[in-house]
């Protein structure tokens, strides 16, 4: 770190014993060492906690993270399933005010019944592509 070789440390050791004395000279080493090992200790809290808020800080953009990618993915599911139910909504409508009520009837079953599986295919995660091929309507659901 400093890069202190054995002269300047002998150096330094006469330059001591010359200014503080022999007499001192044990006692000046003895507090110079408790010195040094209470910066050592405050040094090592300050990273601690310095290592404690980094470590705070990443965890808040990952959460952030997280709640991103949870909104997207909610948006998305939404994006698919609201344009069914308002095509639903208007054959519901379009079939209370038909004349033909069995054939809108059917037709909204139909619809019905292709809407639970889309919505079914969406709340399962996907297993590959075997598992994209739309649902066929129960013929015997439509005659009902």
């Amino acid at each position: 770190m400093f890069d202190i070789g054995w002269s300047e440390l002998v150096v330094i050791g006469v330059v001591a014993l010359v200014v503080i004395g022999p007499k001192e000279l044990p006692g000046v080493i003895r507090s110079v060492g408790r010195a040094v090992s209470k910066l050592r200790t405050m040094a090592g809290e300050f990273r601690t906690q310095f290592d404690d808020a980094m470590r705070e800080a990443e965890l808040h953009d990952v959460k952030k993270t997280f709640t991103d990618m949870g909104e997207a993915a909610n948006a998305a599911a939404s994006a698919v399933t609201n344009p069914v139910g308002t095509v639903l909504n208007e054959v519901k409508a379009a079939a209370e005010g038909a004349s033909g009520v069995s054939e809108a009837s059917q037709a909204l079953q139909s619809i019905e019944a292709d809407a639970r599986a889309l919505e079914a295919e969406i709340a399962q995660p996907a297993a590959g592509p075997a598992s994209t091929a739309p649902a066929a309507p129960a013929p015997e659901a439509a005659k009902s």
